[in-house]
């Protein structure tokens, strides 16, 4: 169901809820098999019998339509993936975050100059392990040979030891090739610590040579719980999918957390390139 907190301007919606609320919001019909999400967008008050959005969620509903910055962020872990973004508009910029297992994510309206903290929390940022000065910081392999590992950790629910776990994946990374030791040793450790693998990107409409073009930024980390951060160079953000076969190189760099505080930050565009991004967006009124 969805639900909303007006003290902190902040709502629970699943994605037929937003559907329905931009059609509304649009003039545009919703469609029969949405008419459940409509009935209960006004049984929490967020729509009246006549299709009228409340006046709180104007603020929400005028960025979700015509941002004029949008930033994914896709992780995934042991509990499955996530979603999370935020879009950027001209008067307000709307955060949004999945939960493991529910339906609804959380939309908030957020104060601008704070963005950049909210999305270091969005991935858990926080101060970073010291390492040994003997530790490697670099590793490279395949996708397909990590791809091996990971499965490991889809387990279906299946209860082992952080030993066994550990064995099974460097028996995974060996069936999987292309790793000898200690390589295969660290990324067995990496996995075996994987908090989360997650990937932040952004894009905004600019104009390149006289048409109008899509700025793209973005890079990908592994949070490793005590083993660090490693910041994944190869593949490079961002990257479609289609290029990416099992005998692509896979390259993760031990990184500190401030590399990917700059890292965030260097995902903004600057204060020129917003104005003209967010002049760009089609009026909606």
């Amino acid at each position: 169901m969805p639900s909303f907190d007006i003290s902190r301007s902040r709502f629970r919606l699943a994605d037929e809820h937003v559907i329905v609320l931009c059609a509304l919001a649009t003039g545009s019909e919703v469609p029969d098999e949405l008419a459940a999400a409509q009935k209960e967008l006004f049984d929490c008050g967020l729509v009246d019998e006549d299709g009228k959005l409340s006046a709180a969620l104007l603020p929400l509903m005028e960025t979700v339509l015509t941002p004029g910055v949008v930033i994914s962020l896709e992780a995934a872990g042991r509990q499955g993936k996530l979603h999370h973004g935020m879009l950027i508009g001209t008067d307000h910029v709307v955060a949004h975050e999945a939960w493991p297992g529910v339906t609804e994510a959380e939309y908030s309206l957020l104060e601008p100059r704070t963005l950049v903290w909210k999305l270091a929390g969005m991935v858990n940022l926080q101060k970073s392990p010291a390492a040994p000065d003997t530790a490697p910081s670099l590793v490279e392999t395949t996708i397909g040979t990590v791809e091996a590992g990971l499965a490991v950790l889809e387990g279906g629910g299946v209860v082992r030891s952080a030993e066994d776990e550990r064995a099974a994946i460097r028996q995974a990374l060996t069936t999987g090739g292309g790793l000898g030791e200690p390589a295969q040793a660290l990324v067995a450790d990496l996995i075996s610590e994987l908090r989360s693998s997650w990937r932040l990107t952004s894009a905004w409409r600019t104009h390149h040579e006289g048409k109008e073009a899509a700025e793209t930024r973005g890079f990908a980390v592994w949070d490793c719980g005590p083993l660090g951060y490693w910041l994944r160079e190869l593949p490079a953000e961002p990257v479609a999918e289609e290029r990416i076969t099992p005998a692509s190189t896979f390259r993760l760099v031990r990184v500190e957390a401030r590399t990917i505080w700059t890292r965030i930050t260097g995902l903004l565009p600057d204060q020129g390139e917003l104005r003209q991004a967010v002049a760009r967006q089609p009026h909606r009124g």
